[in-house]
Parts: C-alpha cells; structure tokens; sequence
C-alpha cells in the first residue's frame, strides 16, 4: 500500500499566512484582528479564519482586549526568558547528537547554508539573514535524527522571530553570528560532540544577551515589552 500524503486545510494555511504576518511585523502588536477583514482579504470563508485565530490565540501570538476585541500580542519577556533558558539545555545536546549523526548529504547543506547566511548578511538583507538563521539551527537539529528535537523547537521559533528582527539587522551582529554557527559546523563535521556542545551553548547564551538588550531598548516606560 502506498503511503497517505495528507493535504493541507484552509485553515492550516490561513494559519500560517497570519503567523507569517506576525513574526515578521507586517501585523505589530497592538494591531486589532477582525475575523471578517482576514477573511476578505485571504479570500476565504470566516470559519478558517476562526479555527486559525483560535490557535494562535491559544499559543500567545493573539490576546483577548475586552470590548476591542482580538489584538496582535505584544512580545512576552517571560516566555522569551523561558525559551532561551531550554535552548540553553536543548542545543548542547542536538549539537552533541549531531557530531555523532551528521550525514554528508546534510553537513553538505549545512556548508552552503553558511555561505549563503554570510552573503545576505554583507547585503544586509534582514528578512533572509533572519530565515538562514532560523534554517541553520533547524539544520543542527534535523541533523541530531531527533524527531522529538525538531517538533518541539518548530513553535517556538515563531515567537523567536519576532524579537530577532531589529539585532540581524546590524552587520556587528549579524557578521559575529555567523562566524559562531561556521565554527558549530565545523565541530559536528569533526565529530567533536563536546566542542560542538559547548559553541552552541555559548552562541545560545550570547544570542539571548544581544536580542534581550534589543527587547529592554524597545520596552516602553511603562507597559509590557515590544516587538522589534
């Protein structure tokens, strides 16, 4: 028996359309979300535009305002605290796995992904400089043959983006970066699964420290923290 492709639904799609909007800021925080204007402008019926606002109001990207309704959430401090503290321990140990797992076909890819994250980067092209990096931590963790590593990072990523915007912008950031995910790679190439641990660590730690002095630059006097 052949295997099932499953299609995608509307609202799969609907959802990421409006994910796709958020992380990258074309819908601020703040911004108001209306079921009927999504609707009218993805072309589609308002019910998967409401399956879709409904999980991402369940996975925070969304809040409730009372009578003003659905609002774009603004980024959360916390749970950009949180999620850098279980990269922290998660990291090390997708890189360790991937020094012990990396297969040619992949360390392949994992090369040209540098090349080409340094060469938007000198462009300063800030939209693909932010998916290379983004694609080259994806690229460690496929690499560890961990599934569990891969599903579980997938969402986080997306709040990720949000708050990692403004620092790829800057060449100072952007050049460091991808001189530290070259050296990563070259410890996995070389089976090195403490070096490969350890770099990834501190690139993680260093990472947090950079976009969370972006985040406290970009909070008001008073309020919740902004996006980038």
């Amino acid at each position: 028996m052949e295997s099932l492709k499953p299609q995608r639904t509307l609202a799969d799609q609907v959802y990421d359309r409006i994910l796709d909007a958020i992380s990258e800021g074309s819908l601020a925080a703040g911004a108001r979300i209306t079921q009927d204007e999504l609707a009218a402008q993805l072309q589609v019926s308002r019910q998967p535009v409401m399956s879709a606002l409904g999980l991402l109001k369940q996975q925070g990207f969304l809040v409730e305002r009372g009578r003003r309704g659905l609002q774009v959430a603004p980024v959360d401090r916390a749970r950009f605290d949180a999620i850098y503290e279980f990269r922290s321990a998660l990291e090390p140990l997708a890189a360790a796995l991937a020094a012990q797992r990396m297969t040619p076909a992949l360390l392949e890819r994992g090369r040209k992904l540098v090349a080409e994250g340094r060469r938007v980067a000198a462009a300063g092209d800030a939209h693909a400089t932010l998916q290379a990096d983004i694609d080259f931590h994806n690229l460690i963790y496929e690499a560890s043959g961990n599934p569990l590593i891969v599903d579980t990072m997938q969402l986080h990523w997306q709040h990720l983006r949000r708050s990692m915007g403004e620092v790829l912008q800057r060449p100072r950031f952007t050049q460091k970066v991808w001189r530290e995910h070259a050296a990563i790679l070259d410890a996995v190439a070389a089976r090195d699964e403490k070096e490969a641990a350890l770099l990834i660590g501190a690139h993680v730690r260093e990472a947090r420290e950079r976009v969370g002095a972006e985040l406290a630059l970009q909070r008001p006097a008073a309020g919740p923290a902004r996006e980038a």
